[in-house]
């Protein structure tokens, strides 16, 4: 397994791993019943991992715990290596933070259009609580799906560009800025059933 979790990685067997794996049903469900327990195996399973490598920026890790509770293993944090990424010393090129510069204006935008909606359904007297969920609704894909829209989601990403890793996450605008930059991305899915047939 660990020849194959090479492949798919770097040639390092570096990887970086995104809280999206254990808070999102559609990956923890893969491991155990809930976000923590999923995690707590994942752990149980990466001691019986060599020459792999597992990275995770501080302010991911933080995140997690908001999740799953700060009470983890002892040896959590020697399985999981917590590094920030150097933010002052990465190179990113000029052509990918236009691109972001022009999404994230052209989301504020959409975002505008979705607020201007709402406030015509309300002078047309309709019922003021499901405009809300439908703005909430609207707004948030309209601003957030598919872009990095948090430092967490970006210093994944970056510690990843620095460490020549891959990625394990199931955030879809971390996976579509992190192959604008040619970062290899893990499917979570795939990493976990072949944690599960190693152990």
């Amino acid at each position: 397994m660990e020849e194959y979790l090479n492949t798919i990685g770097q040639e390092k067997g570096k990887f970086v791993i995104d809280t999206s794996i254990f808070t999102n049903p559609d990956t923890y469900i893969l491991l155990e019943s809930s976000p923590r327990e999923a995690f707590l195996k994942f752990i149980e399973h990466a001691k019986k991992i060599k020459d792999i490598e597992f990275y995770m920026p501080p302010s991911v890790y933080s995140e997690l715990q908001n999740f799953i509770g700060e009470d983890l293993p002892p040896d959590t944090e020697l399985l999981i290596r917590l590094k920030p990424p150097k933010k002052y010393e990465i190179k990113v090129s000029g052509a990918f933070l236009y691109e972001l510069i022009d999404e994230i204006r052209e989301r504020i935008n959409k975002g505008l259009r979705v607020a201007e909606n709402a406030v015509r359904e309300i002078t047309e007297k309709k019922d003021e609580n499901t405009i809300i969920a439908r703005l909430r609704e609207k707004y948030r894909q309209a601003l957030r799906e598919g872009i990095i829209d948090s430092k967490e989601d970006l210093e994944v990403v970056l510690l990843a560009l620095e460490l020549d890793a891959g990625i394990i996450t199931i955030d879809y605008g971390v996976i579509r800025w992190a192959e604008k930059l040619g970062i290899r991305i893990v499917n979570p899915r795939n990493f976990f059933k072949l944690l599960k047939r190693k152990n």
